[in-house]
């Protein structure tokens, strides 16, 4: 008797698990609007310096005030970060010749003027995080990105530990707390410090939502299961895009991203912990009142009876336990599980690297809306939007082709799409855009796959922990994406190159994993190896 076996008895994929999946597709809503925010809170409007005692030049000009007060690129557009340490009149009689003494020319001394046409207020401006400080701006995506990491091993294990619905609970709680005190920030410090505890407690959220509602799911459903949730991620970029453009002032912003998490946490209450979990871990009566109301609700009265009669169903969860002996008395399992034994230990390191790439040219595409030629609302509109289809497609190609080959050529081809965009001149900008959406759409049903794959990977007693692992991985890519764009300083073309080279040998390494299509979820360590 298999798990699997007991789901078909009383209704694999009927209301029950409809219920379940619509609540739990509610905070997966939330999760891009937090981990894509960056491109809004920390945006840098156009600036330059602050020109002191303008009052002294009242017979000019603003444009001349600036003509004389800062130097100006090649293309004519005034520096953002330098100024002259003296007035150059003489650029009042012919503005074509700059001077060519550097020593005249100094660091902005007396702060920034912002362009306020797009933005009341960012991080950038309220910091002036920008120029020489420009790195403490990327950086705040990156302490969002440790926290997440730091949470997908706290959460990875104690969800395999304590339950999944638990510390789903916990992890939305945490989210609307340390949400709303980086809302509150009153210094960079404060901000860096809530933003990284945000990101471990939607760590959580992303980790668990998932398995939980796939542990409740027949194996002919599992992969509309893991598309129907990636979808609502679609849906919650799409609404980040409208989001942002209603809300321009960062402290508000972030308010209402978080605010959707308390209803997350109401509609919670209906949702079952994992009675797969349960059983696993001899939890059997418990198990039993879940199974019940799913047969109930799945209109199976067969098993519809009294929870304290000696039923079918709890004889069946019972024999269950007896055959699912990977959960022996006074076993534990824990990360280093993943890697005692040898299939496990291939499965984990490969996994790792796919994860590590799919993540950071995920994110490396995604934290680059300017980059484009698009206005930045319309790049996050259009890119959550070309995700759809996207979903869609791999749906069709993860049950026809299998896991394995949709997950390498995804990964493969949003590289190949990204070295496209290097050597495409930036005067094509519709060429550019379009195999930059095109890009996306490969990179996020890379993704799809990835959550659906993983998951079906690891045996049950290690599946968070698996999970946990792939996602702390995961999250040092996306770590790392956002400051890869500083080495546009080094060479213009490199961080595009770096996206480009990492996935395509991430997505070559998905080809050593094994094929998972139409296989049962394992449930202990022998069934892997």
């Amino acid at each position: 008797m298999k798990f699997e076996d007991l789901l078909l008895e009383i209704g694999g994929f009927g209301r029950f698990q409809i219920l379940i999946l619509f609540i739990l597709c509610l905070p997966r809503i939330n999760l891009p609007m937090h981990f894509l925010l960056h491109n809004f809170l920390a945006a840098t409007p156009s600036h330059r310096c602050a020109i002191p005692h303008q009052e002294a030049f009242v017979n000019l000009t603003v444009e001349e005030v600036l003509l004389i007060s800062i130097p100006r690129e090649p293309d004519g557009t005034f520096r953002s970060c330098e100024m002259f340490s003296q007035p150059q009149f003489q650029l009042l009689l012919n503005s074509s010749l700059q001077p060519e003494n550097d020593s005249i020319i100094q660091p902005c001394q007396h702060g920034w003027v912002y362009d306020r046409s797009q933005f009341t207020s960012t991080i950038s401006t309220q910091w002036d995080l920008v120029c020489k400080q420009r790195g403490l701006n990327q950086a705040t995506a990156t302490f969002f990105f440790i926290g997440v990491t730091m949470g997908a091993v706290v959460f990875g294990y104690l969800s395999d530990r304590f339950g999944r619905k638990a510390m789903l609970l916990l992890s939305l709680v945490c989210s609307v707390v340390f949400g709303m005190l980086s809302a509150a920030s009153v210094s960079y410090s404060m901000l860096a410090i809530t933003r990284t505890l945000t990101g471990v407690a939607l760590s959580g959220v992303s980790l668990i939502v998932l398995p939980l509602g796939m542990e409740w799911v027949d194996i002919q459903h599992r992969t509309v299961t893991g598309i129907l949730t990636s979808i609502f991620w679609s849906i919650g970029n799409m609404l980040l895009a409208m989001v942002a453009y209603l809300v321009r002032e960062w402290h508000w912003l972030l308010v209402a991203v978080t605010g959707p998490c308390l209803l997350s946490i109401v509609c919670l209450w209906w949702v079952p912990e994992s009675a797969r979990w349960l059983i696993a871990n001899g939890k059997v009566k418990q198990a039993h009142g879940h199974l019940l109301r799913c047969a109930r609700m799945n209109g199976r009265k067969d098993f519809a009876v009294s929870p304290e009669e000696d039923t079918p169903l709890i004889m069946h969860a019972q024999r269950i336990v007896l055959q699912w002996e990977y959960k022996k008395p006074g076993e534990s399992y824990s990360y280093i599980s993943l890697f005692r034994t040898p299939v496990l230990r291939k499965i984990s390191l490969c996994s790792g690297a796919v994860w590590f790439g799919v993540a950071f040219s995920y994110y490396g595409m995604s934290m680059n809306l300017t980059g484009f030629g698009l206005n930045m609302y319309l790049s996050q509109f259009v890119f959550g939007i070309i995700e759809i289809p996207a979903k869609m497609i791999m749906y069709v190609l993860v049950n026809r082709v299998g896991r394995r080959q949709s997950q390498a050529w995804a990964l493969i081809l949003t590289g190949l799409c990204i070295g496209a965009n290097v050597i495409i001149p930036k005067s094509f900008t519709s060429l550019r855009s379009v195999v930059a959406i095109i890009g996306k759409g490969f990179s996020e049903a890379a993704f799809t796959t990835v959550f659906l794959y993983t998951s079906e990977l690891y045996p049950t007693v290690l599946r968070q922990n698996g999970m946990g692992y792939t996602s702390f991985v995961a999250r040092l890519g996306g770590a790392l994406a956002p400051l890869v764009f500083l080495l546009d300083e080094v060479w213009r073309s490199l961080p595009e190159v770096t996206y480009c080279g990492v996935a395509v040998c991430c997505g070559s390494v998905a080809f050593l994993l094994p094929e998972t299509l139409n296989v049962r979820l394992p449930e202990g360590i022998e069934d892997i190896e």
